[in-house]
């Protein structure tokens, strides 16, 4: 019997992730991105918890996210007149890096271990048919398997294809402005994360080991969102949101090199189908949170190793998908509805 083929739809943390933990579990699994490289959102950086970094431990992957990553060990609180308010560990170990560095680990891995991936092929369609399914992409190619994956982000063409009723991102009533400052002019300990409650942002802001820039993000409340904003007028929306309080936050802010991306915040509290027969989701694409708890990436690589576990266990596809979306559920809704209480304080 041929090796079942899964189409893995999207090339970021969810869909690279799945491929990796697919082809652990004996299938040959095939990267689709709809990005000439990295998503949109490249520039931003993330923390991978305890638990993701667990995921990737077995599919084989921890070492490849730690050789691109810093560890994270500790976050102190302030508040907006500078007062020290807390400090605790984080429990590790836990890495942060920029989404950029993740990606490109984790293809240059797939591509290494003989997993295809291919940039520029954005999903117009699929067809499910009894044996399989054919997606179709936007340049007018297709590709048949026996499933696919739909790692395609939290704005999912395959969510839609699943199910055309599917909810839409609800924006979470935020912007998040990431930045790089060179050097360390706070003089911060670089074995902690430092979070500002400011009097109109929440600031976190790092100093990786050996990285020489000092990492920041500001997240922003407000009412609509900002589209179209450029990188001078996101970093110009963050200092403004750090104006007068007695915290690094400012400083830095104005100090901060080019490289600096903005973006609002949507999430999505529970999305009703997961599955069909032979397509379902995985990472952002089921269960969007806003950044606050820091577990987008960990839940992506937490779904990967359900996801191909339950495909090991199970001959039936949709028998699969239903355990799969079972084990995850629960777990995954009480995380984004965490995340946005944590972002809405």
């Amino acid at each position: 019997m041929a090796v079942p083929k899964v189409i893995v739809v999207g090339g970021g943390v969810a869909g690279t992730s799945t491929a990796l933990a697919l082809r652990e579990a004996g299938f040959h699994a095939e990267v689709f991105e709809a990005h000439a490289s990295g998503g949109a959102d490249a520039g931003a950086f993330l923390t991978v918890m305890r638990n993701g970094m667990a995921a990737f431990e077995r599919i084989g992957a921890a070492g490849a996210v730690e050789a691109v990553s810093f560890p994270a060990r500790a976050v102190a609180l302030l508040d907006a007149e500078g007062r020290r308010l807390g400090h605790r560990p984080i429990e590790g170990p836990a890495r942060s890096l920029t989404r950029a560095a993740l990606y490109r680990a984790l293809q240059e891995l797939a591509v290494a271990r003989g997993i295809p991936v291919h940039h520029g092929r954005r999903l117009a369609g699929a067809t499910i048919g009894p044996d399989g399914v054919e997606a179709e992409f936007a340049d007018g190619g297709r590709v048949s398997g026996h499933v696919l994956v739909g790692a395609d982000g939290i704005h999912s063409r395959v969510r839609r294809l699943i199910d055309p009723e599917a909810p839409e991102p609800r924006y979470a009533g935020h912007h998040v402005v990431y930045g790089y400052t060179p050097g360390n002019p706070a003089g911060l300990d670089p074995d902690e994360y430092l979070m500002v409650r400011g009097s109109r942002a929440f600031t976190g802001v790092t100093v990786p080991g050996g990285d020489g820039r000092t990492w920041w993000f500001a997240r922003i409340n407000g009412g609509e969102p900002a589209v179209g904003l450029s990188p001078a007028q996101w970093r110009d929306l963050a200092l403004r949101s750090c104006d007068g309080d007695a915290t690094p936050a400012y400083a830095l802010i104005a100090a901060a090199g080019p490289d600096i991306v903005g973006g609002d915040s949507f999430d999505i509290p529970t999305t009703p189908h997961w599955h069909n027969a032979r397509m379902v989701l995985t990472g952002d694409a089921a269960h969007a949170a806003v950044p606050a708890a820091a577990q987008g990436a960990s839940m992506a690589a937490e779904d990967a190793v359900a996801l191909a576990e339950a495909l090991r266990e199970h001959g039936d596809p949709e028998t699969a998908f239903a355990a799969y979306a079972t084990r995850r559920r629960a777990e995954t809704e009480e995380t984004v509805a965490a995340s946005a209480r944590l972002g809405n304080p």
